[in-house]
C-alpha cells in the first residue's frame, strides 16, 4: 500500500466510521483459518463446549462494527501494509487531558490547540491517558468505558484529534472502579454480574501460601471487603480497594471487553494500551502474574482486530523483568505488535550517573524485535515514573541500588511492592526526568543541563522502534515535590497542571528553560522524521568503543541510507575513532544531520572529537 494511505491522519485526510451502522452492508464471513485460532484459544480458556456456544458471539460483534465501517476505510484495508504500520515519523506523545488548562476552555480542547501550535510539525501521535469517568488513580479507577469524562471534553473532541492525529487509546481492562455500575449490580447480587469479580465469602479462602506468590507491584491487602446485599465478600483487588480485577474465567467478561475495544475502534483509536495487562488472569496458587491465559486472551484479541480493523495495533504495559516483558511480542505474529521498552529508562539513568555506556551498549546489542510486524515502544519517562523491574536481570543489584540513591538525591521518591517473603522492595522512581539527570543547584548553566536533557532523550530517538515522549519530559519540568505533599501520591511529581498562558509565554521566551527544552527537542525530532534509517524495521548495529560514547549504526533496509550516531554521555571531551572496515563503510566525505556540518575523513576510520553531551548523526555523502 503507499505511504499516503497508511499515513492519511496525519496528512489532513479523514475517513471515520459512520455514526449510524448499515445493516444493508453484508459483513464478509469470518475467515476459516482466524475462526480456527479463536477457536482453540477459547477452548483452552473454556473448554470446547462453552468456546461453541460463545463464538457465535464473536461473530456477531464482528458483524456489528462492520457495519459502521465506511467505504472508504475498507477500501484502504484491502492493501493495508502491516510491515509499514509504524515508519521513521512516528512520535508519540503521552498526556493526560488536562495536564494544560485554559480558563473557560474544555481541556481537550486545549490541548488541542497546544499541539497544533507547538507540536504539528514533531509528533503525529497522541496517547490520551484515560479520559473516561473515574473515581480515583489519575483515570485508571474507570466507572464508564463508554463516556468521556465530561471534565474533560467530550467525544467530539476525541474525534476531531482523530481527524489530524494517530491517537492510542488505553484499554484498562484488568479492573474497574468500584463506583462502576458493573460493580455495583455485583454488590445488589445481580445473577448476570455475580462471576464478573473474584470474590470470597471469607478472608481465609485465600490461603496465606496463596498470597505470598502473587506478583504485584502494590504492599495492599490482595482483597478488599465489600458488603453486598446478602452480606459481606471479599473481593480480588490487584492495585487498590477502589479497583476491582475482573473475572475473565467468566466468557462473558471476555465478550464484554471485545465490544469496548472495537468500540473504541469506531471512537478513532489506532493503538490500543492493554493497561497492567499482566494480571489479566488470576490463578491462585501461581503468581498471578504473565499466565498463558493472559497471554492467550491477548492474541484473541489480535485475532479479531486482524479481521475487522487490521489498522489498529496492541501495546502491552508490562513493567517486568525484560525476558517477560518481551514474551507479549508472542512469535512476532500473532500477540503485540508493540511493547513497552521498559529496561530502556533505568538503563539510560544508570548511564549517566555512570558516565559509562558499557552496559547499555552491551543490552541494546541483543535487543531485536522478534517480527518485521513488531517493534519496541521506547520512551524514558511517563505519568508513573521509571521502573525498575525491567533490569533486574540486566543490572546488578548494587547497580539498582545506586540509581535509586541517585535519584533520592535529585528530590525523587521510591514506590515499593511486597516480594513473596513479605519484604517491600523497589518498584519505581517517582521523579520528572529533567530531575533525574539534573540535581536542583548543582551548579551548571541551564545551557549545559539541556544538552545533557537531550543527549539522553537521543537515545530513545536513535534505537529501532517508535519514541515515546510524556510531555512533561517534552517540556522540561522539575520535580513537584509539593504535589506529592499535598496528594499523599508520590506520582504527582510528574503529574503538575500546567496553565496554558503560561506555557506559551515560557515556550515563546527564548531564555527559559521550557523553551531551551522544546526548541532542541523539536528540532532533533524533525531530522529523525525524514531519514528512512530510523524506519522502526531499519538494521541497527551497536558498537562499543569508548565507555563515554554510545554508539549506534543504523541502516536503511533498503541499503540506501546508513547513519552513524555518536553521543558522548559525560561532560568531559571525548575523542573517538571509528574503523571504516567495523562498520563497512569506505566514504571519506560524511555529513552530520544534525550540526549541519560537512566532514571529511581519510578513508580507514573516523576520527572526531565530541564535546560534553554532544549528539552527531553522521551519514555518509554518496
Amino acid at each position: 500500500m503507499s505511504n499516503k494511505s497508511n499515513r492519511r491522519r496525519y496528512e489532513g485526510e479523514k475517513f471515520p466510521h459512520k455514526e449510524e451502522p448499515n445493516f444493508k452492508r453484508i459483513c464478509p464471513e469470518m475467515p476459516c483459518d482466524i475462526h480456527v485460532k479463536i477457536m482453540i484459544k477459547l477452548s483452552f480458556l473454556y473448554g470446547e463446549y462453552i468456546a461453541k456456544a460463545f463464538m457465535p458471539e464473536i461473530e456477531r460483534i464482528c458483524k456489528v462494527y462492520y457495519s459502521y465501517k465506511s467505504d472508504e476505510m475498507i477500501e484502504i484495508e484491502k492493501a493495508y501494509d502491516t510491515q509499514n504500520r509504524f515508519t521513521e515519523e512516528d512520535i508519540i506523545l503521552i498526556t493526560y487531558g488536562d495536564l494544560v488548562r485554559e480558563e473557560g476552555v474544555s481541556p481537550l480542547t486545549t490541548l488541542s490547540k497546544f499541539c497544533g501550535f507547538y507540536l504539528n510539525q514533531t509528533i503525529n501521535t497522541l496517547h490520551i491517558l484515560p479520559f473516561f469517568p473515574y473515581s480515583s488513580d489519575k483515570g485508571f479507577s474507570i466507572i464508564n468505558f463508554e463516556t468521556v469524562d465530561p471534565r474533560l471534553g467530550s467525544w467530539e473532541n476525541i474525534e476531531d484529534l482523530s481527524a489530524r492525529y494517530k491517537l492510542m487509546f488505553d484499554g484498562v481492562i484488568n479492573h474497574v472502579s468500584s463506583k462502576s455500575r458493573w460493580f455495583q449490580e455485583f454488590l445488589k447480587e445481580n445473577p448476570h454480574y455475580k462471576n464478573f469479580f473474584i470474590s470470597y465469602k471469607s478472608y481465609d479462602e485465600l490461603t496465606s501460601l496463596e498470597r505470598s506468590i502473587i506478583f504485584r507491584p502494590r504492599t495492599s491487602d490482595i482483597l478488599t471487603k465489600y458488603y453486598t446485599i446478602n452480606g459481606p465478600k471479599y473481593v480480588w483487588s490487584t492495585f487498590s480497594k477502589d479497583q476491582i480485577d475482573l473475572n475473565y474465567r467468566n466468557p462473558y467478561v471476555l465478550i464484554r471487553v471485545l465490544e469496548i475495544l472495537l468500540f473504541y475502534v469506531r471512537k478513532g483509536t489506532d493503538i490500543i494500551r492493554l493497561d497492567a495487562v499482566t494480571y489479566l488472569w488470576a490463578n491462585p496458587g501461581t503468581s498471578c502474574a504473565n499466565l498463558e491465559e493472559t497471554h492467550t486472551i491477548i492474541k484473541i484479541f489480535r485475532d479479531v482486530l486482524e479481521f475487522v480493523a487490521p489498522h489498529v495495533a496492541i501495546i502491552t504495559e508490562t513493567n517486568i523483568p525484560h525476558n517477560d516483558n518481551i514474551s507479549y511480542f508472542g512469535n512476532g505474529h500473532d500477540e503485540a505488535q508493540m511493547v513497552y521498552n521498559f529496561a530502556l529508562p533505568p538503563m539510560v539513568l544508570h548511564t549517566f550517573y555512570t558516565k559509562d555506556s558499557t552496559k547499555l551498549s552491551q543490552w541494546v546489542k541483543d535487543l531485536k524485535p522478534v517480527s518485521k510486524l513488531t517493534t519496541f515502544f521506547n520512551f524514558l519517562d511517563s505519568h508513573d515514573g521509571i521502573g525498575l523491574m525491567a533490569v533486574k536481570d540486566i543490572l546488578t543489584h548494587e547497580d539498582i541500588k545506586s540509581i535509586i540513591k541517585k535519584a533520592e538525591e535529585h528530590g525523587g521518591f521510591i514506590s515499593y511492592k511486597t516480594d513473596k517473603y513479605g519484604i517491600q522492595i523497589p518498584y519505581e522512581i517517582n521523579i520528572t526526568w529533567f530531575s533525574a539527570l539534573n540535581k536542583e543547584n548543582n551548579g551548571e548553566n541551564i545551557d549545559f543541563q539541556v544538552k545533557k536533557f537531550i543527549a539522553s532523550r537521543a537515545i530513545a530517538l536513535v534505537l529501532q522502534g517508535v519514541p515515546g515522549i510524556y510531555l512533561h519530559g517534552f517540556l522540561g519540568t522539575k520535580n513537584n515535590a509539593t504535589a506529592v505533599i499535598d496528594a499523599k501520591t508520590k506520582r504527582e511529581i510528574n503529574r503538575t497542571v500546567i496553565d496554558y498562558n503560561m506555557l506559551i509565554r515560557e515556550l515563546n521566551d527564548p531564555v527559559t528553560l521550557m523553551s531551551k527544552i522544546s526548541h532542541r527537542l523539536n528540532s532533533i525530532i524533525a531530522i529523525r522524521k525524514r531519514q528512512i534509517a530510523f524506519h522502526p524495521n531499519s538494521i541497527q548495529q551497536v558498537l562499543i568503543n569508548k565507555p563515554e560514547v554510545f554508539i549506534v549504526l543504523r541502516i536503511s533496509e533498503d541499503k540506501k541510507q546508513y547513519i552513524l550516531s555518536l553521543i558522548n554521555i559525560s561532560e568531559k571531551c571525548v575523542s573517538v575513532m571509528v574503523t571504516m572496515k567495523s562498520i563497512n563503510i569506505f566514504k571519506r566525505e560524511w555529513y552530520d544531520l544534525i550540526n549541519k556540518e560537512a566532514l571529511v575523513f581519510n578513508d580507514k576510520k573516523i576520527e572526531i572529537t565530541l564535546e560534553p553531551y554532544d549528539v552527531k548523526w553522521l551519514t555518509p555523502q554518496i
